[in-house]
């Protein structure tokens, strides 16, 4: 094969690989920025040209026929379909020596139609002068006003529903937000805007900063972006966490450590809760607030701190929340509402009264309050032989007795009982009744007299 059927060859594919597709003449140093759009727009192709004037528009076929074009657009609801006159023809390719900017173009060839959208960037440039803030912004809404334009840059799908092209006009500021644990830590925020026809507004930062902005992405690609940066600006909007920590009793008379709770808090009383707020970085004043209703109407106790360590000794249900303000009192956040239920006092009628000490460890080896005494505040128990004398005392009502007297395993047979308690609603209690240890293996003897009275 020949050198020159190779180049008839490369040329014949390099112009079928470029047919169907749309050049542009004459754009100096900003090449055309194509779209890719949705395809429920049945538009192919949208353009953005830094500056149509003096730009020409060509289409390359491969029917061997000129293409025949149309531009479309919307005018009161209705598609307006025009001819576009002045086409040229040279040999593959149709050419518009101008182009018409802001503009849908149909295109045919053969029986194929292809649709584009033509944008003049030069109509929607970027101008960013300067920015302001306003300075009386309320807590939960700040509005930022630009000297300058950045108009939305429309377009239109096939079927006439009108979009906006997204220009990513950027906003960056810094503000603080809680990390996974407790503590606010700095962060930057980047928000993107469309266009700013409609203005910016954005939920006030929680830290003084400024605010810098930047584009959009088209003068990024052409890398002739422009920004403005605004004053200091000194927050007023606050905001706050909380987290709450309990010591927790084990039915076996141990104890477990509860961070992070946000239900299940309080049980019998006395009840040992931590609260801790963490305010935001303009937070001036500072409160929890105990209630006795979810509303908070019925406030009974402040603690102007972050942290509150308070032992609940009565029963019911009490509310807390932590609230913060800046400076002028103008702005205000509260935490999550905690919810303390705390039982009612109780101790069961019947105690048992058979247990086997020194047996099997776990097993039935302890006398104790069975089931569990709640929210008792006063407790003691007294242990006597059948001849009255005391072998043992003890004041947890989550404690007991091992059956030992002086260190060694009492004798098997009846022993008795003798119990006051205080709930923490004011409820007394009062129970005595016998205790039968039962015949066990391994007993080395007993401190307690078994022939004669005390």
């Amino acid at each position: 094969m020949n050198k020159r059927m190779i180049s008839l060859m490369a040329a014949a594919l390099a112009l079928l690989s470029a047919s169907g597709q749309v050049e542009f003449i004459g754009v100096g140093d900003h090449p055309v920025i194509e779209e890719t759009p949705d395809p429920n727009t049945d538009l192919k192709k949208i353009f953005v040209v830094f500056d149509t004037d003096g730009v020409g528009m060509s289409f390359n076929s491969s029917t061997g026929e000129p293409a025949t074009w149309e531009t479309f657009y919307y005018r009161d609801g209705h598609l307006v379909i025009e001819p576009v006159p002045g086409i040229r023809w040279n040999g593959m390719k149709t050419t518009l020596p101008q182009v018409i900017p802001n503009i849908g173009y149909k295109i045919v060839e053969g029986s194929r139609a292809y649709f584009y959208w033509v944008v003049n960037y030069a109509d929607y440039y970027l101008e960013l002068n300067d920015l302001f803030f306003n300075e009386e912004a309320p807590c939960n809404l700040l509005t930022l006003t630009v000297d300058g334009r950045g108009d939305a840059i429309p377009y239109y799908t096939v079927d006439g529903d009108r979009r906006v092209l997204d220009r990513d006009i950027k906003l960056t500021y810094d503000t603080q937000v809680r990390d996974d644990s407790t503590d606010w830590e700095p962060q930057q925020v980047v928000e993107s805007f469309a266009a700013l026809d409609q203005g910016i507004e954005i939920v006030p930062p929680l830290c003084d900063t400024r605010f810098l902005l930047t584009g959009d992405r088209f003068l990024e690609q052409w890398n002739i972006a422009v920004g403005a940066e605004s004053d200091d600006y000194y927050t007023n909007a606050v905001s706050c966490g909380a987290t709450t920590w309990q010591e927790r009793d084990q039915d076996d008379g141990s104890t477990s450590s509860d961070g992070e709770l946000d239900n299940g808090l309080g049980g019998s009383a006395p009840a040992r809760i931590i609260f801790t707020g963490y305010p935001s970085s303009a937070v001036v004043y500072r409160v929890w607030e105990m209630a006795t209703d979810p509303d908070f109407e019925n406030v009974i106790l402040q603690f102007n701190q972050d942290e509150v360590d308070y032992t609940f000794n009565e029963t019911g249900t009490f509310y807390m929340r932590y609230m913060v303000a800046n400076a002028s009192g103008s702005c205000e956040a509260y935490s999550d509402v905690f919810t303390i239920s705390m039982n009612e006092s109780y101790i069961p009628e019947r105690l048992p009264n058979i247990f086997s000490p020194g047996t099997t460890e776990g097993v039935n080896d302890i006398w104790k309050v069975v089931p569990r005494p709640k929210s008792i505040l006063e407790f003691h128990c007294w242990i006597y032989n059948r001849w009255g004398r005391l072998i043992y005392e003890f004041t947890d009502p989550y404690g007991g007795w091992d059956g030992r007297y002086r260190g060694k395993l009492v004798d098997p047979g009846v022993y008795y009982y003798v119990l006051t308690a205080v709930g923490s609603d004011g409820q007394k209690f009062n129970r005595r009744g016998d205790i039968n240890i039962l015949h066990y293996k391994g007993r080395r003897g007993t401190s307690s007299p078994t022939g004669t009275g005390g």
